[in-house]
């Protein structure tokens, strides 16, 4: 059913393997790597065609810099932070009680909620695009960041639910029930037994979550317009002139918005795999 580890392959696999891996890493690289360099690049190498080779003039003081001095960069980082760490929050917030409820607990209708839960990860949410904006209309919540991180809490506790749910669920039962011969109330027992034990798994999530909801272009164009709640993936735009694009500008922004992600996945590594790897093994 599952596939072989390479070590007991044939030599010629090993081989291959070998060759093909780095070959495929180095090809997985080459856009980030092709961003870099042009970060860097001035705008006389771009007009020039110098697309693919070493900048003949190195400006990364001058880009990096630019990129915060003539844009509101910051400000969109700002808003990007605003809106991912609520909707962080919130959704694993009440995925932990969603997930806990269906897990632990046996009713009539645990079965078809959790059904629900699971096909909203299904629907393309392009087609929602024309409602879910007339909805923020009525609501007085377009071109907010109120209204974007609504949104996301609403769209990301479908898939949070059925991540904390199946971890719940492998829990031992016998801890739940021996708390509760003990007389702990259910909301103890949640607070003080479960979050605990699911500790890893709700810093995996966060780490997801933060990820899509920061990196999220879609809606942020779509829910927003000024620039008083554009996240950063939308406001990389204004790097660009009015007739010339300044790729060299873009790239510079690009990296800078894609360093709270992954700084926060080095900082929570430890928490996050210990959370996918959870319950691997017995």
């Amino acid at each position: 059913m599952f596939p072989a580890p390479i070590q007991r392959a044939g030599r010629p696999a090993q081989i291959a393997y070998k060759v093909a891996l780095p070959v495929s890493l180095v090809l997985w690289l080459i856009p980030l790597i092709a961003v870099m360099v042009t970060s860097i690049r001035s705008h006389g190498d771009i007009v020039a065609g110098n697309y693919w080779g070493w900048p003949t003039d190195v400006h990364l003081f001058e880009n990096y810099s630019a990129v915060f001095l003539t844009s509101s960069i910051g400000q969109f980082i700002f808003n990007s932070f605003m809106v991912t760490l609520p909707t962080v929050f919130g959704a694993v917030a009440l995925s932990c009680l969603t997930g806990f409820a269906l897990a632990v607990y046996r009713f009539r209708s645990n079965t078809l909620i959790f059904m629900m839960f699971v096909a909203g990860n299904f629907v393309p949410f392009q087609i929602l695009m024309v409602p879910v904006r007339d909805l923020t209309l009525s609501l007085g919540l377009y071109d907010t960041k109120l209204g974007l991180v609504m949104f996301h809490v609403a769209f990301q506790t479908g898939f949070c639910t059925l991540f904390m749910r199946n971890f719940i669920k492998a829990l031992p039962k016998e801890l739940i029930e021996s708390a509760r011969v003990e007389g702990v109330s259910e909301l103890r027992i949640f607070w003080f037994i479960v979050l605990p034990l699911v500790r890893p798994a709700i810093a995996a999530l966060a780490v997801l979550v933060f990820t899509f909801i920061w990196n999220d272009y879609f809606w942020a164009t779509v829910l927003v317009q000024g620039n008083h709640a554009m996240p950063v993936t939308a406001g990389l735009y204004s790097l660009n002139g009015q007739w010339i694009a300044a790729w060299h500008l873009v790239s510079a922004g690009s990296i800078v918005a894609a360093l709270p992600p992954v700084l926060m996945f080095f900082l929570l590594q430890r928490h996050f795999i210990a959370g996918l790897t959870l319950g691997a093994v017995k």
